[in-house]
């Protein structure tokens, strides 16, 4: 394909990917070319803009969207991911290790049971002043 852009599958990634995507054996008009309306979904995602400002060199921005949704429908993008870490993990490039600091986790000051502002303070009954009242 050339050039790369920036966001853009590389002809590496493309070589992973394409036996995975779904074949033209269906009826009526064929696909578009699956390689730059996939660029166009990862140009929309990783830009956030909105549909209609899909660059044209991806072809119409209704396709990037239709495939998107349709592959999402049939279950194209949960078989690329578990095919693609599959392949990463297989090679020892996922490192599995999860490590959680408990010195980063934090609970918002209401979870705490801070005062509420303006409110009086509030203060659990201890059991000697049940014991006391009467």
């Amino acid at each position: 394909m050339g050039d790369v852009g920036r966001g853009e599958l590389t002809d590496a990634a493309w070589a992973v990917l394409e036996p995975q995507l779904p074949g033209g054996g269906r009826r009526g008009k064929p696909w578009a070319n699956h390689r730059r309306v996939l660029n166009g979904i990862l140009w929309k995602l990783r830009t956030g803009a909105p549909w209609r400002d899909v660059p044209a060199c991806y072809g119409p921005w209704q396709t990037c969207h239709s495939r998107l949704v349709r592959w999402q429908r049939d279950g194209t993008w949960d078989r690329l991911l578990t095919h693609v870490q599959t392949r990463a993990d297989a090679d020892g490039a996922v490192d599995w290790t999860v490590s959680i600091d408990s010195t980063i986790v934090r609970a918002h000051q209401h979870a705490a049971g801070a005062r509420k502002k303006g409110g009086p303070p509030t203060r659990r009954p201890r059991p000697s002043d049940a014991a006391g009242a009467g």
